[in-house]
């Protein structure tokens, strides 16, 4: 029989002296006690600004050069993982290779609890080997307590193979040491139900990644302004605001817009771009492309090349 590891002196796993009469509370207590102690994810994430504005540089960097970036991680950490890469493409318009989640006990542990497949630091290294990882991707191991095997297994290989490991955890360093290339650690303190870390911690990660995958996208000209300018036109819902933001972009009428959208094979940057420079489709997709789809430099390049000639 192995040894089991002693986890009561995490920080997340510790007893919140603010809701030792959880059961007793009435229904509005609880929602004002979870709003209070909810405050404390804002915070967290406001601590570890530093670390993630330079996971911010370091993830647009390579992905920049042709890298990917992976989330990897088990339970609530690993599901948080995949939906912010799920919500990449349509948002920011890449392709699903760029942004991937990796959860520990694959697709089936997204609606089903297999929590008991984390243990296992083999599986991890085999979940990087099975992508391939390169010096050029970046992979971020998320887990709350800061010990999950799964991810720890998975961080490790990725560092072998010269990928940049990032390391997000909401325990304090000196309670759980990881060799990361960045390390960043949300600490939300002790949950209210305790160690359900589905809670502040899983928030306060949400926080996190909703910063670094939007950070990196801002850096690599996903945005123009704070419009998002690659959205993908796929329903009537996007459509509109594909609409709008021309509209609000360029001046034009909406049924101006609609003309302009279609145009440009529904590409709102390009329509943008078309509409500022005065070039047709294929030209503007190609300078779109010279400049690694960044529609601000692209049309700054245009219009000094424009001046040069007059």
């Amino acid at each position: 029989m192995t040894n089991l590891q002693e986890r009561g002196h995490l920080l997340t796993e510790q007893v919140n002296p603010h809701s030792l009469n959880l059961d007793q509370l009435s229904s509005l207590e609880l929602v004002e006690l979870f709003n209070q102690e909810d405050q404390n994810a804002v915070a967290a994430v406001a601590a570890a600004k530093v670390q993630l504005a330079e996971a911010i540089e370091c993830t647009a960097s390579r992905l920049y050069q042709g890298g990917r970036l992976f989330y990897v991680g088990a339970g609530t950490s690993g599901r948080l993982g995949v939906l912010d890469a799920a919500e990449c493409p349509p948002t920011f318009c890449t392709s699903p290779e760029l942004v991937q989640g990796i959860i520990a006990g694959g697709a089936g542990a997204l609606v089903r609890s297999s929590e008991d497949l984390e243990d296992r630091a083999e599986d991890g290294a085999t979940a990087i080997a099975q992508r391939q990882i390169t010096q050029l991707d970046v992979v971020v191991g998320i887990t709350a307590g800061g010990t999950t095997p799964f991810v720890h297994g998975a961080l490790t290989a990725a560092r072998q193979r010269g990928a940049i490991a990032i390391f997000i955890a909401c325990v304090p360093a000196e309670q759980v040491e990881f060799e990361a290339d960045i390390d960043i650690r949300l600490l939300t303190g002790p949950e209210i139900l305790a160690g359900s870390t589905r809670l502040k911690a899983g928030t306060a990660t949400k926080l996190a990644l909703n910063i670094l995958s939007t950070g990196v996208m801002v850096k690599l000209g996903k945005v123009y302004g704070n419009r998002m300018v690659d959205v993908a036109v796929t329903n009537q819902k996007l459509r509109d605001r594909a609409l709008r933001m021309l509209e609000d972009l360029t001046g034009l009428s909406r049924q101006a817009s609609g003309f302009l959208l279609e145009r440009s094979g529904k590409s709102v940057k390009l329509a943008l771009l078309m509409h500022w420079t005065g070039l047709e489709k294929a030209p503007g997709e190609q300078l779109l492309i010279t400049h690694q789809g960044d529609l601000r430099a692209a049309v700054t390049s245009y219009r000094k090349t424009l001046n040069h000639l007059t």
